[in-house]
């Protein structure tokens, strides 16, 4: 409980902060780039559902652009996604902005991924347990194949994670986060990644059974 209700958010914070520090170079070259390339702010704020459920906006880099057809309604994202955003996607450069998140507290360094609010009436009673901590940069369902697995799997590794969070599991997520980026492994370019939203998938779930 120490571990989990203090020393994990002083780390985070320290962490965080000297992380902010060393990629600010990064970030600011990121940011000039993405200026140019997708001509409007490089910065994406969207709401994501963190401790409890409650609701925050989550920053990443924007790895789309804002291209519209001829009735004004955005283009899909594959058409979308710019080579320069596909690349802030396989190296994980676009999640670098929610350490932002971590200093304010909405978020964690390691924990299960900010998920869209619209989620929320489609978690089973157990898969609820996932937002008894805060939403993590990486966790464990993202060191267990990331978007390549499916939902029922990710969320059981979320309940897996809240139910044996300690300081050596969060090490052991580090750094197989960091293997993984160094490799560009089991990175998704596109985040739906082949599978439907969750609410999607157990409407239709519901449906097939009905």
């Amino acid at each position: 409980m120490l571990y989990k209700n203090i020393i994990k958010r002083l780390i985070d914070f320290v962490a965080a902060a000297i992380g902010l520090i060393i990629a600010f170079p990064v970030m600011v070259l990121i940011y000039i780039l993405l200026r140019i390339v997708h001509n409007e702010a490089p910065f994406f704020y969207q709401k994501r559902a963190g401790k409890y459920g409650k609701e925050f906006k989550i920053i990443k880099f924007k790895t789309m652009n804002s291209l519209k057809d001829a009735n004004g309604m955005l283009l899909p994202d594959a058409d979308r996604i710019t080579k320069l955003g596909g690349f802030l996607r396989k190296t994980s450069l676009d999640e670098i902005p929610q350490l932002i998140n971590v200093i304010k507290g909405d978020m964690s360094l390691i924990g299960p991924r900010p998920l869209y609010m619209k989620y929320l009436p489609y978690y089973t009673a157990k898969e609820q347990v996932r937002h008894t901590v805060k939403p993590g940069i990486t966790g464990l369902a993202q060191i267990s194949g990331r978007n390549l697995i499916g939902w029922d799997m990710r969320l059981k590794k979320d309940i897996e994670y809240v139910e044996n969070l300690s300081l050596s599991l969060d090490i052991k997520i580090l750094l197989k986060t960091i293997q993984k980026v160094i490799l560009i492994k089991d990175v998704a370019i596109d985040e739906v990644s082949g599978i439907f939203d969750l609410d999607d998938e157990r409407k239709n779930k519901t449906i097939k059974i009905n």
